[in-house]
């Protein structure tokens, strides 16, 4: 556990697993709803081939929203910079939803950084449901607040497979969310979203090798709009079936063991959809 206060003055938490043996470095991109928490199982699991760097964007878990307006090159000059303070070199990158946003900005800006990159759950051509559910979210944030949008986005984030599952722990799921979060930061966060450049707008052939990873059940992100994303980047697609938005909490042995094939440059008879 440890602080890493950037140019401006802003504290941003991380934590460090595996950093006793000389291996690459594989960095966990949180969503908007998540903490270092959520990676903690898997970075584990993916020792000793990997060490891991878990951290808390502006505004997320431990670390401060700070003064300046979110926005992903803000986050992405974040992100460098703690690579630059730690000597990283260069990393992989395995983002879910915002993460994976910022895991794509990284590869395009700074291409000699990044060696691989996992998005998962980003798309172009975002159903109109899609875009009417996160557009509520901030209304509902503004006005019911973090519990009232805790509610309101656990049936999208997670797959049907996963919450029936998991019906019996849901509440629990729910207030462990919302002890994680800050209403103020993700109210500054979902606003500054909306002015974040279009995904589309973004694709290019990628220098670093891509694994695009889209849940068969996600409200959120097309299945044909994952895949152009890996289309146009030159990447791999894999469809993971019956996962909604949260992939590697819903099918958390079936990623990790994609990932590790992945990064490891193992991947080359992986299907299209798993």
């Amino acid at each position: 556990m440890a602080y890493f206060r950037t140019q401006d003055g802003c504290s941003l938490y991380y934590e460090t697993i595996g950093f006793e043996l000389a291996r690459p470095v594989v960095i966990f991109l949180n969503g908007t709803l998540q903490t270092t928490m959520y990676w903690k199982v898997i970075a584990a699991s993916l020792k000793p081939e990997f060490r891991s760097l878990l951290y808390d964007a502006r505004g997320q878990g431990e670390s401060e929203l700070g003064e300046l307006p979110l926005s992903l090159d803000l986050h992405a000059e974040d992100l460098s910079a703690l690579i630059r303070h730690l000597e990283l070199g260069s990393v992989c990158l395995v983002g879910l939803s915002h993460g994976a946003l910022l895991a794509y900005a990284m590869a395009r800006r700074r291409p000699k950084t990044v060696s691989r990159l996992v998005i998962c759950s980003i798309g172009v051509r975002a159903p109109i449901r899609a875009r009417l559910i996160v557009r509520s979210w901030l209304k509902i944030i503004e006005d019911g607040g973090i519990e009232a949008l805790v509610s309101a986005a656990l049936p999208h984030v997670f797959g049907e497979d996963y919450l029936i599952r998991n019906s019996r722990i849901l509440d629990r799921i729910a207030k462990t969310i919302i002890r994680r979060n800050r209403a103020s930061s993700l109210l500054a966060h979902l606003s500054a979203m909306t002015g974040y450049p279009s995904l589309r707008s973004m694709l290019e052939k990628l220098d670093a090798p891509a694994l695009v990873m889209c849940g068969s059940d996600d409200p959120l992100v097309s299945i044909n709009g994952a895949a152009e994303v890996a289309e146009k980047s030159g990447g791999r697609f894999l469809m993971v079936k019956g996962a909604g938005h949260s992939i590697p909490v819903e099918a958390p042995e079936l990623f990790l063991k994609t990932i590790a094939q992945f990064l490891s440059g193992r991947w080359t008879d992986m299907p299209e959809a798993i």
